[in-house]
């Protein structure tokens, strides 16, 4: 009697099943080009399909399949449930971090156990991982490599060489409690020897982000540059800017004057004051790393890094996105698209007050 030897389906095999799904063929369509059973093909979609919003992707499936075949030991939750890993390793490749993964995961599974994890489990199967080159792989993945935090120091004394600027410490009170829409924190990301750069505006409130090409460093260039995504906005959305001592906004009242905002200058090597934009200018970099010169960056490949940052879950925003909160500002999404998000709030307003 002759033994049928089992193959393994290739990632030529999968990359035919994704494009018939997306051409929606059936099953026995697809078992039938691919001279395959149709059991197996069934076997195949189920194991990363789970609801209608779900779509197949042959490169992290047979990404995900050969980490399997390698790994038959791993007994975590990850490693046993595919469509699990298949939604974290989707994630990390998307650049979202574990906690936003975690997050956004509860949204899109709401009540299915399995499709729950949190964000430290996410990080035991990463640092644990047997095979040693995907252990790597993953953690180039992750949001920051370094293990170590760097400590604040402490603000120096010094004077502003910026002519009439205000300080933050006469901006508003109200500001910090980041209650209101329309407060910006700006600041740039330098090349390579200082001789390129690219300009970030992020809201505080909604972390909506703003990256704008710059010819030069110019105080002309950067206030003219940064003025035209603002003055697009609604003027809701367009109250205060913080920024740092650089003297590319030295000419702060021509800004004012154009749109309508004052500028506040923070105190000198204190970045945690506009920690909004020092966290985002460290997203920035994760696309853009040091050494790279951004005068060979066009502004199309600006606005796609633009868009990504624009549409990642944000923890702090109970995992929505600031796209979604820009559109909950305007009015344009139902208080009910947010429920969550107000009973996370008032989870922690009830908490602060039990301390």
């Amino acid at each position: 009697m002759e033994t049928k030897n089992y193959h393994r389906l290739s990632y030529k095999e999968r990359v035919v099943i994704e494009t018939l799904l997306s051409e929606k063929k059936p099953r026995s369509f697809i078992s039938k080009q691919l001279k395959r059973n149709r059991s197996t093909i069934t076997r195949e979609i189920n194991k990363w399909i789970r609801n209608p919003c779900d779509t197949y992707k042959a490169d992290l499936a047979h990404w995900c399949a050969q980490d399997d075949y390698l790994n038959k030991r791993n007994l975590d939750k990850i490693s046993t449930y595919s469509p699990l890993k298949f939604y974290v390793y989707r994630g990390l490749l998307g650049g979202w971090s574990p906690e936003q993964i975690a997050g956004k995961i509860k949204l899109h599974y709401h009540g299915d156990s399995i499709m729950s994890i949190s964000h430290e489990a996410i990080y035991t199967h990463i640092y644990t991982h047997n095979q040693g080159k995907l252990r790597k792989k993953l953690i180039a993945l992750l949001l920051y490599s370094k293990s170590k935090r760097r400590t604040r120091k402490g603000a120096k004394k010094g004077r502003t060489r910026i002519k009439d600027a205000l300080s933050i410490d006469e901006r508003p009170a109200h500001i910090e409690l980041r209650q209101e829409v329309g407060h910006w924190e700006g600041d740039l990301v330098v090349g390579p020897k200082q001789t390129s750069a690219i300009g970030t505006l992020v809201e505080r409130k909604i972390r909506f982000t703003h990256i704008v090409k710059l010819k030069n460093r110019q105080s002309k260039t950067v206030t003219t540059a940064f003025k035209k995504p603002l003055n697009k906005m609604d003027a809701l959305f367009r109250k205060t800017m913080t920024y740092d001592n650089g003297m590319e906004m030295a000419e702060h009242k021509s800004f004012t004057k154009q749109t309508g905002m004052p500028v506040y200058f923070a105190h000198p090597y204190s970045s945690w004051e506009r920690g909004t934009n020092e966290n985002t200018n460290g997203l920035i970099r994760r696309y853009f790393p040091k050494k790279t010169d951004f005068n060979k960056i066009s502004e199309p490949e600006l606005k796609k890094i633009q868009d990504k940052l624009n549409n990642r879950p944000r923890k702090i925003l109970g995992f929505f996105t600031p796209n979604e909160m820009l559109e909950k500002e305007n009015g344009r999404y139902s208080d009910n698209f947010f429920e969550p998000l107000k009973v996370q709030k008032k989870l922690s307003e009830i908490t602060q007050r039990r301390i």
